[in-house]
């Protein structure tokens, strides 16, 4: 079930950068074919690049795909390397956990206001912040239960 959530994930990201693709494709000939800059691909552009970032550092890209400064991380022992990841794990998902709240009252007040030239309501735009912070707790208290487990050393 994971597995196939996973691919998922990854076809919608697939499909969000595809379309900012063919968005910024369609924008550049209008623009430079025609001389008829559009309007809307700028718009569009915009709100596909936020969902397409959002959406891939909420469920696609791993732990450790992202920058990290490991530099001590890496000298140190296992059991403290453990209790790194753990304080790094509990402290992004308690403040990602913190924001959440604001965050969704934000989102949920600014259905009243719509882009400019698509006409789409600003909750739809912002929502996938919402999703990130969500799967940032998912995400790192899942991680702590498995370093909590016998086979934390796989899950460093």
């Amino acid at each position: 079930m994971l597995k196939l959530l996973r691919g998922a994930a990854n076809a919608i990201g697939v499909l969000l950068f595809a379309l900012l693709f063919l968005v910024f494709v369609v924008q550049v000939v209008a623009r430079f074919a025609f001389n008829q800059p559009l309007a809307w691909t700028d718009e569009a552009a915009v709100i596909l690049y936020l969902w397409a970032i959002l959406w891939g550092a909420a469920l696609v890209c791993s732990d450790k795909e992202n920058v990290a400064f490991d530099l001590l991380y890496q000298k140190a022992t296992p059991p403290l390397q453990r209790g790194m990841a753990m304080a790094a794990c509990a402290l992004i998902g308690v403040l990602a956990a913190w924001g959440l709240p604001g965050s969704l009252d934000y989102i949920h007040f600014m259905r009243r206001e719509s882009t400019p030239v698509l006409g789409l309501p600003f909750n739809w735009v912002f929502a996938p912040f919402a999703f990130f912070l969500i799967a940032l707790v998912l995400r790192y208290a899942w991680r702590i239960f498995r370093l909590l487990g016998r086979d934390w050393r796989n899950h460093l």
